[in-house]
């Protein structure tokens, strides 16, 4: 997701106008869980608390990795241990995924087969960039294997990026280097016959590339429907499905959606077209722009008559002049200023 995630974490991209981690928040009040814990560095977790998120009643305590020294997926475990006690079985959630999965689920099933660790497994098409798991009747994974080759994967049953653990699991994960739950841990449970696995049919998308990222908007625009688009001044015209944030201004002739999601005061011009694209907040786009498929960063500013097409990542703060064309798949990193068309897939640093 560069070069976006250059300048936030992936749980504070937005969907359909609200944070990721804020949709997590959510759902993990409705399964009764009362406090969660951050694994974070120092920035991200400045940035989180920057953008004021509600919690749903949730207590929220921050774990701090160690500077310039990442802990990979298990070892931020093992640094929260303080936080999190040693009496009760705990929710791990990866920070990059929207799952509609119901937690108090995986809890019954992890306490009702006295597990170590309990996966939540979801279907996929494509298993390859994945933990695949190979289920047992009873639940049981007898073999997990991290991102296999396609045609050697045992089973389309993926790690959904939220798993259930036991307090016992701390004496699994070495204390003080980078640990991966997935290479490290995971096999050897599987192996000592006590890692299960959870199956649940719910939405579940991992937004870690561009197209995933606006799936979840189109997928989420069709499903929650189209939120309010009032406290906006409109000379144009809206296609539903879309989001449209408060304070935007969408000049005449201008065209929006559908699948369109605008953040807060975005100011589109006249005869702009918005099509399948999230725009995030305080973007300018001048007269005759034609958006589609693309990903605009906060705060950017994009001259007139110019064209982004699909697959475009623009980062925050971009400087886009008039008449520019950008072709599928460019992407422009935070700050930049782009005065000549670019014709051909790449990067801009």
């Amino acid at each position: 997701m560069r070069p976006l995630s250059c300048t936030r974490p992936k749980s504070l991209f937005p969907v359909i106008n609200k944070p990721l981690l804020q949709w997590t928040f959510e759902r993990l009040a409705k399964s009764k869980i009362k406090d969660a814990i951050l694994a974070v560095n120092y920035q991200t977790e400045a940035t989180i608390k920057q953008h004021r998120i509600p919690k749903y009643g949730i207590h929220v305590e921050y774990s701090r990795d160690p500077l310039r020294k990442p802990l990979g997926t298990a070892g931020p475990i093992r640094k929260a241990e303080k936080h999190i006690g040693c009496k009760d079985s705990f929710i791990v959630l990866n920070g990059d995924i929207f799952a509609d999965v119901d937690y108090g689920e995986i809890l019954k099933l992890h306490e009702q087969k006295k597990a170590m660790a309990t996966i939540a497994l979801h279907r996929v098409e494509d298993p390859s960039r994945y933990g695949v798991a190979e289920l047992s009747g009873d639940n049981r994974i007898i073999r997990f294997v991290e991102k296999p080759m396609r045609e050697s994967a045992p089973s389309n049953l993926i790690n959904a990026g939220a798993y259930a653990l036991s307090p016992a699991i701390f004496d699994y994960i070495p204390k003080g280097r980078a640990v991966s739950i997935e290479r490290e841990i995971f096999p050897i449970l599987a192996e000592e016959k006590r890692l299960f696995g959870c199956v649940f049919e719910g939405l579940w998308i991992d937004i870690g590339k561009p197209e995933d990222f606006l799936q979840i908007n189109r997928v989420l625009l069709d499903t929650v429907g189209s939120p309010p688009t009032n406290k906006i001044r409109c000379s144009g015209r809206i296609k539903m499905p879309a989001a449209i944030d408060k304070e935007v201004s969408i000049g005449k002739g201008s065209i929006v959606g559908p699948y369109a999601v605008l953040g807060r005061r975005v100011k589109l011009g006249e005869n702009v077209s918005i099509e399948d694209s999230v725009i995030l907040p305080d973007v300018t786009i001048s007269d005759s722009c034609r958006v589609t498929g693309a990903v605009i960063g906060e705060g950017a500013l994009i001259g007139e008559r110019t064209k982004i097409k699909k697959g475009c990542m623009i980062g925050d703060h971009v400087t886009v002049g008039d008449n520019v064309t950008l072709a599928e798949g460019v992407s422009v990193c935070p700050a930049k200023q782009i005065s000549q068309s670019v014709l051909v897939p790449k990067t801009i640093c």
